[in-house]
């Protein structure tokens, strides 16, 4: 069965408290824009370590093939949006 975004929005939105969150996807490859404040103080790599934490299951399972992901503060969204 193919996942669709909104459940893989939904899967990070139940393991990490987001300000924003954002899923597109076409079943096989996905892409987030995910804005959370426990990504305060985090490099890019902790950040997207911690969003595949949540979605382990799904990438063990094959379920979840590729997830390219922005991660961002919420200071950093705000900025970004001007």
């Amino acid at each position: 069965m193919m996942m669709q975004p909104e459940q893989v929005q939904q899967i990070i939105a139940d393991g990490l408290p987001c300000e924003h969150l954002q899923v597109a996807g076409d079943g096989q490859h996905f892409e987030a824009l995910i804005v959370s404040a426990e990504f305060v103080g985090k490099t890019r790599v902790q950040r997207q370590q911690r969003v595949n934490e949540v979605l382990r299951q799904l990438f063990d399972s094959g379920e979840l093939h590729a997830l390219s992901m922005k991660t961002q503060t919420p200071d950093e969204w705000s900025a970004a949006r001007g």
